[in-house]
């Protein structure tokens, strides 16, 4: 059965529309993206298909064009639609950060590094540039690595701090397994990033893990 022929409450659009975007499923989100489905198969049933075969949403948002391209009911255009798409929600949240500042707006600071880091199939260490505010003065990602863990080489982070004027830093990096619980080489590399940082008089505010739907902070643990 088509979409169209389905109750008006049930079909993505309609319902999100009426419910909010909050009220629909992943599979129903991505048929609204999809637009249409594929012979034999509506917009909704191609997405679990897609879902499934991707292992989850994040896994298919997160996907290269080859493998994004390899699905069935996927192309060049998708792929481009959906990057334009992922781009704006992270500019979005940028400029939302922007207009607050990273201590008093902590879940801006999450959504926006969360939408930054947490797709990536390699482990990559950012720093949030801030000013003496807090305001975010800019966001690097300085250091990348294999899936195992990155290099972090504190002189280049205490290099660019000074290069931007920061009076203050955020650190974050991803770990590609999803989980976001710090390791001891987590807690290691964020004391000797703070014992550099003040030795040029800039506060490490904290250092935030990212993994796959949620973000530990460091300074809430009280590791800071």
């Amino acid at each position: 059965m088509a979409i169209t022929d389905w109750p008006a409450a049930e079909r993505p659009r309609e319902k999100l529309l009426q419910r909010g975007p909050a009220a629909l499923s992943d599979a129903e989100l991505l048929a609204i993206f999809l637009r249409t489905g594929v012979p034999g198969k509506s917009a909704v049933d191609l997405a679990r298909e897609l879902l499934d075969q991707h292992r989850g949403l994040g896994n298919l948002l997160a996907a290269d064009q080859t493998s994004f391209c390899r699905s069935h009911g996927l192309g060049s255009a998708k792929y481009a639609q959906l990057q334009a798409v992922l781009e704006m929600s992270r500019r979005h949240l940028r400029e939302n950060l922007d207009r607050g500042d990273a201590i008093t707006s902590p879940s801006l600071t999450r959504d926006y590094l969360q939408a930054r880091l947490s797709n990536y199939p390699h482990e990559v260490f950012a720093c949030l540039f801030l000013d003496n505010r807090h305001r975010v003065i800019e966001y690097e990602e300085l250091f990348r690595g294999t899936i195992d863990g990155a290099s972090v080489h504190p002189r280049e982070v205490v290099k660019r701090a000074l290069q931007h004027n920061a009076a203050a830093l955020i650190l974050a990096h991803n770990h590609p397994s999803g989980v976001a619980e710090p390791s001891e080489a987590d807690h290691a590399i964020t004391l000797r990033l703070k014992n550099a940082l003040a030795l040029v008089d800039i506060r490490l505010l904290d250092h935030m893990i990212v993994g796959h739907g949620e973000v530990t902070s460091l300074s809430e643990r009280g590791a800071i």
